[in-house]
């Protein structure tokens, strides 16, 4: 990363970042992505199983895994004010506490989950294929963590095509896999939609060894001898981490959690809507790698500024990160609604999944102006380390006014599930307008100093 000093100069430099993270986003994506696509040619019962079993498993993971995150503002932040010597020391904290993060979410699943799913009054082939899901999802669980770590840290150093070279290898591993263990190929077991968690456990290890050989190998990893000379535990560095890194972890959750709330309360309207609510939902996941791409890269620059105390720099990236997201969001709202009824027969040949599925894609194609606009002022907000507020502000939105208003929508008008999926765009909306509202007052404030 280096100073720039027109927009221009500042737009090519966020696009050089943005653009390998985002290639990185969808290859990371795409393990999930392929997870539902092929077990939803496998069968219905078990793309209803995994979707299910995904609801559990992305908001805890993803939000534990958000934890992690502040480590590249810290290493941003560092390199930024030329305080190398502190970047070693925070990424081996970092994967220690990736470790103990792990061990916590395999022990939740491991004890807790058939309880969870007993509530649920699942279809018994449906709970069957979400439980070995989610257990087979969770032996891979420490090379996931502990690669969120080393990869905020490569991102940090501005690094982020070679992120970018280590994630596209994991889709074709996990298709591979996925072939194999679904549907039973080349005489391995015939595991269905558990085989796709047992796919991804696969993969997210082999990716694991290959990023741990680039940064052992390669400069400018090498430099920072990551992998020598580790330190006892230092529980103040985690309470550094942790400060910065528990609200984001807690945003990133009350956002994801409430999609998974929204499917578990599908279950009551049947399989086949959790199924064609699933394949909507998966499809217009993968357009949010856009604007959650063009967030990462904004808190990489915003706290690269930040820590060489350019403050008029930061803001100029915060709002070109959100101009660059809207103007992409109109063309994702476009590819799902004048593409919906191909993108559902990508993944089903079910006419009744297909029929509904296509609805809820309209629905989908509202929300993505919303997304474009809170993720990368989110983005930025992680930059400048302001945290706290955000995800106070991002719980409120989605579950003081998202979910209730999508409860409401879909049980006292006629829309019913699609009730839910009105929610969901209140909820975002309410989150750009107010978390756009904090990160101009933290750029005022800032100025006035």
């Amino acid at each position: 990363m280096y100073e720039t000093a027109t927009t221009k100069e500042k737009m090519n430099l966020l696009m050089k970042i943005v653009l390998p993270i985002l290639i990185t986003q969808v290859a990371m994506y795409m393990v999930t992505f392929f997870d539902i696509y092929m077990t939803a040619r496998y069968g219905t019962e078990d793309l209803a199983g995994v979707s299910i079993g995904s609801s559990f498993w992305v908001p805890v993971y993803i939000g534990l895994a958000g934890i992690l995150m502040s480590i590249t503002p810290i290493v941003a932040q560092l390199m930024g004010a030329k305080k190398k010597e502190g970047v070693k020391e925070a990424v081996q904290q970092g994967i220690y506490l990736a470790i103990v993060l792990a061990a916590t979410v395999f022990s939740f699943f491991f004890f807790g989950i058939d309880r969870l799913l007993a509530f649920m009054s699942l279809e018994p082939a449906v709970n069957d294929v979400a439980s070995r899901y989610i257990f087979a999802m969770s032996i891979g669980l420490v090379p996931l963590f502990v690669y969120n770590a080393l990869r905020s840290y490569i991102d940090a150093l501005g690094a982020t095509r070679v992120t970018m070279f280590i994630t596209l290898m994991s889709a074709p591993i996990n298709v591979f896999f996925n072939y194999l263990l679904i549907f039973g190929n080349f005489g391995f077991p015939e595991l269905g939609g558990p085989g796709a968690g047992m796919a991804s456990a696969i993969t997210y290890w082999l990716v694991l060894v290959i990023a741990v050989v680039i940064i052992h190998t390669n400069e400018p990893f090498k430099s920072f001898d990551i992998f020598r000379n580790w330190p006892r535990i230092s529980l103040k560095r985690w309470k550094e981490i942790s400060g910065i890194g528990v609200p984001i972890g807690i945003s990133i959750f009350a956002e994801t959690s409430i999609f998974s709330a929204v499917t578990f309360m599908m279950a009551v309207y049947g399989t086949i809507t959790i199924a064609a609510h699933q394949i909507a939902l998966n499809f217009a996941s993968l357009l949010y790698m856009l604007p959650l791409s063009i967030s990462m890269g904004a808190t990489i620059l915003v706290g690269f500024e930040i820590g060489a105390k350019r403050t008029n720099d930061a803001k100029i990236y915060s709002w070109l990160g959100v101009a660059a997201a809207v103007t992409l969001s109109v063309i994702s709202s476009a590819i799902l609604y004048f593409l919906r009824e191909p993108i559902a027969a990508l993944y089903s040949s079910d006419p009744a999944v297909i029929e509904l599925a296509v609805q809820f894609l309209v629905f989908a194609a509202l929300f993505q102006v919303s997304d474009a606009v809170q993720a990368p002022v989110q983005g930025a907000l992680r930059g400048y380390k302001d945290v706290n507020i955000t995800f106070i502000m991002a719980l409120i939105s989605y579950w003081v006014i998202g979910l209730p208003s999508g409860y409401l929508f879909a049980t006292f008008t006629d829309l019913g599930p699609f009730g839910y999926w009105v929610g969901l765009i209140v909820g975002l909306t309410a989150g750009a307008i107010t978390l756009s509202i904090r990160l101009l007052l933290i750029q005022k404030k800032l100025a006035a100093h």
